[in-house]
């Protein structure tokens, strides 16, 4: 049988009901690099890169229902995003269940898709 050999996570795909908020929220306020999509994908959406994965927004009529599933981004400072996001008015949840050096928290883009944000224990 043949092995599979898996290199590297490509992308995530995260389903958005308005891309323009939604550009607002990845692009300005996380500050993440958009790219081009490809000039074949005619229907609404956006892609971010980030470090070597990429981030693809899509736009949908609805959101998707609330739920567990959710991506990580790893940041240089958890407690410096989370005071931002604050700020911002996005709700901050930091996580129960520690991992021995790592500070990390939840919260939810403006379409309730849960995203983890990890960074070093200060």
């Amino acid at each position: 049988m043949a092995k599979i050999e898996v290199r590297r996570i490509d992308h995530v795909t995260v389903n958005v009901t308005d891309v323009a908020r939604a550009k607002a929220y990845y692009g300005a306020l996380l500050a993440l690099e958009e790219v081009p999509r490809p000039e074949s994908f005619d229907f609404p959406g956006a892609w971010y890169r980030i470090g070597e994965a990429f981030l693809h927004l899509v736009g949908q009529s609805q959101s998707d229902p609330p739920t567990s599933k959710h991506f990580a981004l790893w940041v240089a400072d958890a407690k410096t995003a989370a005071q931002a996001l604050e700020a911002a008015g996005h709700k901050v949840r930091w996580a129960g269940h520690r991992i021995p050096g790592v500070a990390r928290f939840f919260t939810a883009d403006p379409d309730g898709n849960s995203i983890e944000f990890q960074g070093p224990e200060k």
